[in-house]
């Protein structure tokens, strides 16, 4: 589950107040864990705040345990809270929280500016390095598919999963990872680390489950063996592509340091790289106008031209495509601010030391906000307006992750190769339910056909 994933940062910091403020929501349902147990039957914590949202309005309050947390869930209401100079991350503070990592959790906030700037143009750089390598890939799961069948059913969640391993692992740590079994070994070891973070935590029974518990720390430590061995590897060394873990050896960071920031990107790349391809894939099969749309402007900038990075740049439509997944899917439901100092939102007064959520999944589908929430329609983001809002949300311009940007240069190559020379359809009768967690997925595998463009 995700719950646990935004709550944890403060343990690593500090105590909210117990202070409500005459903020309106929901008293504690139990002394000791608060309102932990409407959470959890709720189903997740996006959906806890939906109802939450719906019954008191734009800013709420809750408990988690006896710790006091707001959510705020209306765009105007997070214009007069977010902090567009902010130089932490809120996805990548609530990994490191799960991972126990405090590292940059704390401290100066000019050192972490700069190994910010590090983190950002690591990623930057080891893009342009690598375009080629995620072409290449791309190009390899088109044959793949091209030699199905028209009436196969293609596994797409687990297919997308297999190209964002590739691709992030050769982009971030090089071309050791070319071997499929140092792939499929990464895997196995992400997998379980990743199934365990945001959910064993919430109640303590990763802590209660021997095995569980076992094969979680095994995972972790067999990753971060590996992790420190490229780093050895690639330390004082040239090599031909610059990859991610290259940026941070230039930089002054501690080798703890390395390591923490190479697990951050290569869990969170993995995740929202394949999530978002998923997604977006799906939703294009659901839409033969937008699929259309899509196919003629790379036809129109590609033409029968190779693919580069400069033209990957005038795709638009796709970069719309793509925000408007990410908003449909609400890919990142949550985000979490740490209230440094006494604050107000609307007529409220926010406690200082008050953990503050984003409830983005909800912002993502206010009808106040988009028009038509609910419909798939990339042409939405022709609207300047719009575009800002998703800008001040953290999914697009300078308040993107690092991880989703990425994941947009990966997605934009793979949708390009692959609408080219493929009708992408719809599975008939399938019911795509939601799995809510800190990435939203599918809740079971998606299924596609397809077939060749003539």
């Amino acid at each position: 589950m995700l719950d646990f994933a935004i709550f944890a940062v403060t343990f690593l910091l500090i105590l909210a107040s117990r202070q409500a403020s005459g903020i309106p929501g929901m008293t504690p349902t139990d002394e000791k864990d608060g309102n932990l147990p409407d959470i959890v039957n709720s189903g997740s914590l996006h959906e806890f705040l939906v109802n939450l949202h719906e019954k008191y309005g734009p800013v709420v309050s809750f408990w988690f345990g006896r710790r006091l947390v707001v959510s705020v869930g209306s765009i105007d209401l997070l214009k007069q809270h977010i902090n567009p100079n902010r130089t932490s991350d809120p996805f990548e503070m609530m990994l490191k929280s799960l991972l126990r990592y405090q590292s940059g959790l704390c401290g100066d906030a000019g050192e972490s500016h700069l190994r910010k700037k590090l983190y950002e143009n690591g990623v930057t750089k080891s893009l342009q390095s690598n375009f080629a390598v995620i072409q290449k890939l791309s190009e390899e799961l088109l044959a793949k598919w091209l030699s199905f069948p028209e009436s196969q059913h293609v596994p797409l969640c687990q297919h997308m999963l297999g190209f964002a391993m590739k691709s992030v692992t050769q982009t971030a740590m090089g071309s050791s990872f070319e071997d499929d079994r140092e792939v499929i070994r990464f895997r196995r070891n992400h997998d379980a680390i990743w199934a365990e973070i945001g959910r064993g935590f919430l109640d303590g029974s990763l802590d209660k489950s021997m095995t569980r518990k076992k094969r979680y720390e095994d995972a972790l430590m067999e990753m971060e063996s590996v992790l420190k061995k490229v780093t050895k590897e690639r330390r004082g060394r040239n090599f031909n592509r610059h990859v991610f873990i290259d940026s941070l050896l230039q930089g002054s960071l501690s080798d703890k340091q390395i390591l923490e920031d190479t697990m951050i990107f290569s869990l969170a790349g993995c995740v929202i790289t394949a999530k978002l391809c998923t997604w977006a894939v799906y939703f294009l099969t659901t839409s033969e106008e937008v699929q259309q749309n899509l196919y003629k402007e790379v036809d129109r900038v590609l033409g029968k031209g190779p693919l580069t990075h400069e033209k990957i740049e005038q795709l638009r439509y796709c970069r719309q495509v793509l925000c408007e997944t990410v908003r449909t899917a609400k890919l990142t439901p949550i985000a979490a601010r740490l209230q440094e100092l006494e604050g107000r939102i609307d007529q409220h007064i926010i406690p200082k030391e008050t953990l503050v959520l984003y409830a983005l999944g909800v912002v993502l589908q206010d009808s106040s906000a988009w028009a038509s929430p609910y419909k798939f329609d990339p042409d939405r983001f022709n609207d300047e307006s719009a575009m800002k809002n998703f800008s001040l949300l953290g999914f697009s311009g300078s308040q993107e992750c690092p991880e989703l940007r990425f994941a947009y240069m990966v997605a934009t190559v793979l949708l390009s190769v692959l609408v080219r020379k493929l009708y992408l359809h719809p599975v008939k009768g399938q019911v795509m339910e939601t799995k809510y967690e800190l990435v939203t997925s599918p809740k079971e595998e998606a299924w596609i056909t397809v077939s060749k463009r003539s």
